[in-house]
């Protein structure tokens, strides 16, 4: 009979725990006390506007950034005491093409390789050119390839020394749709090998690939959750609405009790609210008009980041305009 030691069931402690995150730059209160926990594998996004403080946050969750504010830990070590073990395990994808583009792809990945000192160098980078499938292209100019085989080349750059946590900053920016596919297949990988990915993003798709979510907008968390239940933890419903002209029929909507958004989507209008069935009574009048057909459907990630921008404060706008 075997005993199993205390503990043994319990879930793996988080990769990332942080509390209070804040951080200024000038009199600007760019993130404002924050608290989140990353589970250890997860991908999790960090989804918002332009200049809401992803990046900030993501930073100084990391290690990479001191905050004014706060405390927490990543990968077991302290984020303020312990920055130097933390940089170590992190590889870090920024948004704009940071590698030399008049060295080829090799050279690239050998010249990153020799930075951090990686163990069997030469082995490590052809390793790495094999499993982003760059082999065949190894002796081309980085300055020479696409935006989806830079993309590949920067995450071969970011994998080289193995680490333990992923930070990708827009990392499809630009990227055509079979690329950012192709690189999404390989996050997930990523992954499932144990590796915990953040993610920087405002692309809808690109948020629908995260296992979690942060919504931040403006310096502050609005909510965060596993991606699937979001829409659920706002409590909206929505109404897909098509038919002759909507641009009409959103005006009148979005004047009647009941209706908190109302958002075009092409050819179709989502209609939503957090009281199911006072949006429901509103769906069958206009029903019962036979002008329109209204079909309940289920509240998605966009239209719960629209939800909550609405009520978003701009903490770049000086407080006497927000009065306005």
């Amino acid at each position: 009979m075997s005993v199993e030691a205390p503990g043994d069931n319990l879930p793996p402690a988080p990769a990332i725990t942080v509390t209070g995150l804040s951080k200024r730059f000038g009199d600007k209160l760019v993130v404002d006390g924050l608290d989140m926990a990353v589970p250890r594998g997860s991908i999790y996004g960090f989804l918002g506007p332009n200049g809401s403080g992803k990046t900030t946050t993501i930073r100084m969750m990391c290690g990479l950034l001191t905050p004014d504010a706060g405390s927490g830990q990543c990968l077991g070590f302290d984020i303020r005491t312990e920055a130097l073990k933390i940089k170590e395990q992190v590889g870090y994808m920024t948004q704009k093409f940071s590698l030399y583009e008049d060295l080829s792809i090799r050279e690239n990945l050998d010249f990153i390789a020799r930075m951090y000192q990686v163990p069997g160098r030469r082995e490590r980078v052809e390793a790495a050119l094999a499993d982003l499938g760059l082999s065949d292209r190894k002796n081309q100019l980085a300055g020479t390839l696409s935006g989806g085989w830079k993309q590949r080349m920067a995450l071969a750059a970011c994998l080289l020394h193995d680490p333990k946590l992923l930070l990708l900053d827009e990392p499809t920016a630009g990227v055509d749709p079979k690329a950012r596919r192709e690189f999404w297949d390989e996050i997930r990988r990523l992954s499932a090998r144990g590796v915990t990915v953040l993610v920087s993003t405002h692309y809808m798709d690109e948020a629908a690939q995260c296992d979690f979510i942060a919504y931040i907008a403006y310096g502050k968390k609005l909510i965060d959750g596993p991606a699937a239940e979001i829409p659920a933890m706002i409590g909206l419903h929505t109404w897909r609405v098509d038919g002759p002209d909507l641009a009409k029929l959103e005006v009148e909507l979005k004047d009647t009790n009941g209706v908190e958004q109302v958002a075009r989507f092409g050819a179709v209008l989502h209609v939503s609210g957090t009281d199911g069935p006072v949006l429901e009574a509103i769906a069958k009048s206009h029903v019962a008009r036979g002008t329109h057909h209204w079909q309940e459907k289920k509240a998605e990630l966009e239209e719960a980041f629209i939800f909550l921008m609405a009520g978003a404060k701009d903490n770049f706008v000086a407080p006497e305009a927000r009065k306005s």
